[in-house]
């Protein structure tokens, strides 16, 4: 079995394409900086660490009209 899984995954966004979109974006992010949000975490890979912290609810999605796409997606909570 996968952690976390995608039913509780789907559960904090509303689509896969969007969990696809923001877990990518924070594990890149997660690779320059390295800060992430939990302190121990069940995977080692960035995408693994995205995912975990979607599913602890420490980062969310928010919908933005076509002249703000430069802001970005990810809010850190």
């Amino acid at each position: 079995m996968l952690y976390p899984s995608i039913d509780s995954l789907m559960q904090k966004l509303d689509s896969k394409y969007t969990l696809v979109t923001v877990s990518a974006r924070r594990a890149r992010e997660l690779q320059q900086v390295n800060d992430q949000m939990i302190e121990k975490t069940v995977s080692y890979k960035f995408v693994g660490k995205a995912l975990e912290e979607i599913d602890a609810g420490l980062l969310s999605a928010k919908t933005i009209k076509t002249a703000e796409r430069s802001e970005g997606i990810l809010n850190h909570k």
